[in-house]
């Protein structure tokens, strides 16, 4: 009985952890909203992640990861602990006007 128990307990286990891995998925820092920023990344809240987008539409789209550490607020061990979950997603070619 004690196998039986071990057993369904490591499947419960295995089901939980995978959930949790497909749920946390990449953010991609060029087109998230503030709200999927903050869901995604840890130790950045809402006023965190507005900064975020807020330098996003003052500087133009970020070019690699590590501009992120440009956001006030935002530190390299803030982008090193996240840089698993984040993307940076295709960049806008400029209109032709």
């Amino acid at each position: 009985m004690n196998t039986f128990k071990t057993f369904l307990l490591s499947l419960m286990l295995s089901f939980a952890l995978m959930g949790s891995a497909l749920a946390a998925g990449k953010v991609d820092i060029n087109s998230a909203t503030a709200a999927q920023i903050a869901d995604a990344m840890n130790g950045v809240g809402m006023a965190k992640a507005e900064a975020i987008v807020a330098h996003r539409t003052e500087h133009g789209p970020f070019k690699s990861i590590d501009q992120l550490a440009e956001v006030k607020g935002i530190g390299l061990k803030t982008v090193e602990k996240n840089r698993e979950v984040i993307e940076v997603g295709p960049q806008k070619p400029a209109s032709k006007s």
